[in-house]
């Protein structure tokens, strides 16, 4: 009965919520769109002309995203976005996408061979592995995923440029800062206004790789 009265209250927050009805609105395919908007703003990141990588882009609102940022006058995009992803994505205009484990060595020939001798000015991650509810083994699992966004951006990015990555506050989030602070210049926590008052989702933004 409590689940399903839970259930029940999800979606009716749900449909209430301003950020969902923001997204049908502008066409986002998830009210996630809004979260990387407000980083972008407050960081001031995503300049026309960057190369940026999507990991875990489906179902594509962060790639959206950085289309807007990145189209010019002409409609066109000015700029690269590769998007990665396990799951299929629905296409995006001037969106390159990759289906596959970023993991894989296969994965990162095709990316290579998308960007060439490129280095990226902006890693994006929304991604979160799937939770138990067991909090010593979420923990592991969600710095897991930080750790892979964090390698992936160390070997590609240049070294002025940046990474935003999503983790959880709970047990193991100090280790995650605490890794991130060792390669990266600058590390803040972003919690954007989009981002659900009870969710624990906080934002990494890591900036200027260290020599």
């Amino acid at each position: 009965m409590a689940k399903k009265k839970f259930s029940k209250d999800w979606v009716m927050q749900h449909i209430n919520d301003p950020y969902v009805k923001m997204a049908q609105q502008k066409g986002y395919r998830a009210r996630a769109a809004f979260k990387l908007t407000e980083i972008l703003d407050a960081e001031k990141l995503m300049q026309s002309g960057d190369i940026v990588v999507d990991l875990g882009s489906a179902p594509g609102s962060w790639s959206q995203v950085a289309r807007e940022r990145l189209t010019g006058a002409g409609g066109v995009v000015d700029g690269r976005i590769v998007a990665l992803d396990m799951l299929p994505m629905e296409p995006i205009a001037g969106v390159e996408f990759i289906q596959g484990d970023f993991r894989e060595d296969a994965v990162l020939e095709q990316l290579k061979n998308l960007l060439g001798d490129a280095q990226v000015d902006l890693v994006i991650s929304d991604m979160a592995p799937n939770l138990s509810g067991v909090s010593s083994a979420d923990s592991a699992r969600i710095q897991h995923v930080c750790d892979l966004a964090l390698d992936f951006a160390c070997q590609h990015l240049k070294p002025e440029g940046a990474l935003i990555v999503k983790a959880f506050h709970g047990s193991g989030f100090s280790q995650i800062v605490e890794s991130f602070k060792r390669h990266f210049q600058r590390v803040v926590e972003r919690k954007p206004k989009a981002s659900r008052g009870k969710s624990s989702e906080t934002f990494l933004v890591a900036r200027r790789l260290k020599p």
